[in-house]
């Protein structure tokens, strides 16, 4: 009897395997680059996906980049301080500092977390005894999934203004908001906020992101590494707490997938129950169908196993 509940528990342990592989499946197939785990991964040491984000969003053409690192911690010097990580960090040529966040959520783009950002990348820049002269720019860049400035534009800078004098103030620090949303496939923005929303990487513009979206999202080696990531995030999060992962992840999938899971677990807590009642043989069947709340079918196939 031992050896047969075993053997419903290796069966059952596979079938929930099975069911997370198609949940992860079915998560990465909903994933696009507005969700910052993938676009971590796409853009994580890819200097040539990461100029032509860069020269797009400042509307250039000779911008290098010598560094380009995904999920860079900075860690706060107070104790007790928030610290963020940076979803895209970059340096160019001329040793200008990028910080690239993608937001789906219009909160999670808030001007006081810009003003955040920007001035935990400065305390990075300068090492003691060098003038403040020699601060690098900045650019805090988030691309937003809605238009969260609400006018219409594709790009909005924010810079500092003398306001007696409307001249820029110049220090150096610069934040962009870019409208996800925007819609033009005339205009480079337009293109490249096309390729963010694609699901598909046949329906992207840019070859390069293309590529790299298509080995992420449909080759069995990147779909390991996003499996990976996702059960990481399960795991961190837990199944119930699900939507907590909905910003990152497709919201709707998030939902689904708990409620999978939770549904998939209750089975698995009726089967065990059932398998304990058919052991002691006081109760037939059809009572233990109806005690468990499971079809006679499942019962009888339970009775079939511990049977075997």
């Amino acid at each position: 009897m031992i050896v047969n509940e075993k053997i419903g528990d290796v069966m059952a342990t596979d079938n929930q395997k099975a069911l997370k592989r198609k949940e992860t499946l079915k998560a990465i197939s909903e994933m696009c680059l507005l969700d910052d785990n993938l676009m971590t991964l796409v853009f994580d040491r890819n200097i040539e996906a990461t100029e032509l984000l860069l020269n797009i969003i400042l509307q250039r053409s000779d911008l290098k980049v010598l560094e380009v690192v995904g999920q860079r911690e900075y860690k706060n010097p107070m104790s007790g301080g928030r610290s963020i990580t940076i979803d895209i960090y970059a340096v160019d040529g001329n040793d200008k500092v990028y910080d690239v966040e993608v937001q789906r959520a219009p909160e999670g783009a808030d001007p006081h977390r810009a003003r955040f950002h920007s001035s935990m990348v400065d305390t990075k820049m300068l090492k003691a005894g060098q003038e403040f002269k020699e601060i690098h720019d900045s650019y805090v860049i988030f691309i937003t999934a809605s238009d969260v400035m609400g006018a219409g534009h594709s790009l909005y800078h924010v810079n500092r203004i003398i306001e007696e004098t409307g001249t820029h103030f110049g220090d150096g620090s610069h934040i962009i908001y870019v409208n996800g949303s925007y819609k033009d496939d005339n205009d480079p923005v337009g293109r490249l906020m096309h390729d963010f929303r694609c699901l598909s990487s046949v329906d992207m513009f840019y070859p390069v992101l293309a590529k790299q979206v298509k080995y992420f999202k449909e080759t069995e080696g990147g779909q390991e590494i996003m499996g990976q990531l996702f059960e990481d995030l399960v795991a961190k999060w837990g199944e119930v707490r699900a939507k907590e992962i909905a910003e990152e992840m497709a919201e709707e999938m998030a939902e689904e997938m708990a409620e999978e899971m939770a549904e998939e677990k209750a089975l698995e807590e009726k089967k065990a129950s059932a398998r304990r009642l058919i052991a002691r043989g006081k109760l037939t069947l059809e009572e233990i169908a109806e005690d468990t709340d499971l079809s006679i079918e499942i019962v009888r196939d339970l009775a079939g196993l511990q049977l075997a």
